[in-house]
């Protein structure tokens, strides 16, 4: 083992071949942590020769396997005899009305986004004990506020709310801490890579064509991605992480906050209006 690696805290990130992930992983890496980036196929990702400067260490892992996520938790703390910091980004998207959505979509949403996490977590707890160290879950502000034609993307990132939620209390006798952060609309390749159900459905098409796309304009002029970095570096310098962080566009961060201080029913209206669903 390098004497860099016995300085350097070894951060494990998922999902660093594009968008958020990426971006997580070329700021960590630029502040001196040895950062190891994950995707499925990582030596074919073209965004992934362009990072090797700043993020040199690319591996391949699949949150969907098991196989997969043990294989590349070895490898990394093989060589480097220790693990402190998991940042876990991997996730897909799904949009359609819930009676659209065919059920294999809705269940490689939830594998990808639900099991995948807490694959990775549950692989990484070992070794994060014995250093003390950190669990950051990048989950959304659509884990805290259902989203329309969406569905099933806000049940995985709820569902880590209440894993996260959970977790912290368990890992606290061993110094390991925790925190979900929760991005609004950022601007990244995920818009685009988005799987989209049954948008001709009779019933539910012409409402989901409008509020899908909506919602995909908001992504397309939201934050860019070097905001969330800033942000996971921020909290990482911190002593205790909070249990979670919003970061986005601010209306989105007021917009949940307004949820817990406002009757249901006036806040549905309100994204009623907002999506024109009227």
């Amino acid at each position: 083992m390098s004497e860099a690696s016995t300085l350097n805290p070894v951060a494990l990130i998922t999902g660093a071949t594009s968008g958020l992930g990426k971006a997580v992983a070329e700021r960590l890496s630029a502040e001196g942590y040895k950062v190891y980036g994950t995707g499925r196929n990582p030596g074919k990702d073209e965004a992934l020769s362009r990072a090797g400067a700043r993020c040199p260490h690319l591996i391949p892992l699949d949150v969907e396997n098991q196989v997969s996520v043990d294989g590349a938790i070895d490898f990394i703390v093989k060589n480097e005899n220790r693990l402190d910091l998991l940042v876990a980004c991997a996730g897909m998207g799904v949009a359609g009305s819930v009676e659209d959505c065919p059920i294999e979509d809705i269940e490689a949403q939830m594998d990808v986004n639900f099991i995948g996490t807490v694959r990775t977590v549950r692989a990484c707890l070992p070794h994060l004990r014995r250093s003390r160290g950190r669990i950051i879950i990048i989950g959304s502000l659509a884990g805290r506020i259902g989203i329309p034609f969406q569905a099933f993307y806000s049940s995985s990132k709820f569902a880590l709310e209440g894993f996260l939620e959970s977790l912290r209390y368990e890992l606290r006798p061993f110094g390991v801490q925790a925190c979900i952060v929760e991005p609004g609309d950022f601007k990244t390749g995920f818009t685009g890579s988005r799987k989209k159900s049954a948008l001709n459905s009779a019933a539910y098409g012409a409402m989901a064509a409008k509020v899908i796309g909506k919602q995909e304009y908001d992504e397309m002029h939201g934050s860019l991605p070097t905001r969330l970095a800033e942000a996971v570096s921020a909290l990482l310098k911190r002593r205790k992480l909070p249990l979670r962080r919003s970061v986005g566009p601010g209306f989105q961060r007021f917009a949940a906050w307004l949820k817990r201080i406002i009757p249901a029913s006036l806040f549905e209206a309100l994204y009623v209006i907002y999506y024109g669903m009227r």
